[in-house]
């Protein structure tokens, strides 16, 4: 019988110093079959966000400061195209592209990522439904990052319940008065462009939604408070009042009554983005904590070569590169054309999120005392990563999505 192998802790430190070097210089353990171009902007957007973010990211989140200066460099590298066909402006990627741009951003600063990916969140629903018109006329500055676009559903009396809105949207000869209040939304007062979901048949329930364009600056739009929040401080959060606001019917984006369906797929074709935003920050919070424990001395040795240490890191690693691997997978099965991944996508988000969490809570542990302290960056990637189990559907609601898909699937089967 053969003997178990013994790795030593010597050993095991040196595995995971050698997995954390790969980290810092850009390259995984694993490649995942990227293309020359997504390798590419994998390597920009590192780039950016060590020597643009980083130097700012505290005084981003201490000051709740939008990082406009941060958005325009991404849109002079186009970044903001990459998901975005060729014929308007954009790189010709797809959701795999925008997850890696997301996932380097968030591994320095989870704020500025989700105001960069905020702006697609506003732009698939166009993308996807839009006619050729209202797709000349907006994506092309969408690509080159002139606009930032957000997607206005939340409201007071509807979070995992989207289809309990309750903003309206009368017919007129003119168009459409759009009248209520959307709550929690991103990028909200700074986007130029918000695709609102309002209710153009109230007796209709969920079929009576429908999708409308507004521009920022059309009379009877506004905006209300600016929410102070627990994390992602940098990114801007707000409420949009619409008041007898006119809204002409060239601005529907497909059918009425299609809105919450639209809403529906857009949300299964967003989530790897908000797992790629959960993977960038603890693939940050494993970074740091490694470097944290190499570096910290206590009973005369780093505290990486303690085994209780070292099996917590290991236990980081493994969480978040298979966060890693079902993210890119989800990615690749929406890049490929593949009509139903709603299962598939709320996993991605509820996996990637809970990693998220664990893997921060982890690393805020193995700084000990001065993790809680501000002057380290754990305990801001702690604060930003609760956000990730709530936006987007709560993971608990997101699992009830997946075990209903599983149901589906075995009655088709029966």
């Amino acid at each position: 019988m053969s003997r178990p192998i013994n790795l030593d802790s010597k050993y095991l430190a040196l595995l995971i110093m050698n997995y954390f070097l790969k980290c810092t210089r850009g390259r995984y353990a694993l490649e995942y079959f990227l293309t020359e171009q997504q390798k590419e902007i994998k390597a920009l957007t590192r780039t950016i966000a060590e020597e643009k973010v980083l130097p700012v990211r505290a005084e981003l989140d201490e000051k709740e400061e939008f990082p406009w200066e941060i958005m325009k460099i991404l849109a002079d590298t186009d970044l903001f195209g990459v998901y975005i066909p060729g014929e308007y402006g954009g790189l010709g990627g797809g959701v795999l592209d925008l997850c890696l741009v997301v996932e380097e951003l968030s591994r320095v600063c989870s704020g500025v990522a989700v105001s960069y990916a905020a702006s697609a969140l506003g732009t698939f629903t166009l993308l996807e439904y839009g006619t050729e018109e209202q797709k000349r006329k907006y994506l092309p500055d969408i690509a080159l990052g002139k606009r930032l676009s957000a997607f206005a559903l939340t409201e007071a009396t509807a979070g995992s319940d989207a289809s309990a809105i309750k903003t309206t949207a009368t017919r007129t000869g003119g168009g459409y008065i759009l009248n209520g209040t959307k709550q929690f939304i991103t990028n909200g007062g700074e986007a130029e462009l918000y695709t609102v979901i309002a209710l153009t048949a109230k007796e209709k329930g969920p079929r009576g939604a429908s999708a409308f364009l507004v521009e920022k600056g059309t009379p009877g739009f506004s905006f209300g408070r600016k929410e102070k929040k627990l994390g992602i401080r940098a990114s801007a959060t707000r409420e949009l009042v619409f008041e007898d606001c006119l809204v002409s019917e060239e601005n529907m984006i497909g059918r009425d009554g299609m809105g919450f369906i639209m809403t529906m797929r857009l949300l299964d074709r967003s989530r790897p983005g908000l797992g790629a935003q959960a993977l960038g920050l603890a693939q940050g919070a494993l970074e740091a904590a490694v470097d944290y424990a190499r570096k910290r001395i206590q009973f005369g040795h780093p505290i990486i070569a303690q085994q209780a240490v070292q099996l917590m890191l290991a236990d980081m690693a493994i969480e978040v590169e298979a966060a890693r691997a079902l993210v890119y997978a989800i990615a690749r099965t929406i890049d490929s054309g593949a009509k139903n991944f709603t299962q598939e996508s709320a996993m991605a988000k509820v996996f990637a999120s809970d990693t998220a969490m664990k893997v921060t809570t982890d690393a805020m542990q193995i700084f000990g005392g001065v993790g809680y302290m501000r002057d380290y960056p754990i305990e801001k990637m702690f604060r930003d990563a609760k956000i990730t189990q709530i936006y987007e559907g709560t993971n608990q609601v997101l699992r009830t999505a997946i075990a209903f898909e599983l149901r589906k699937k075995k009655g088709m089967q029966d």
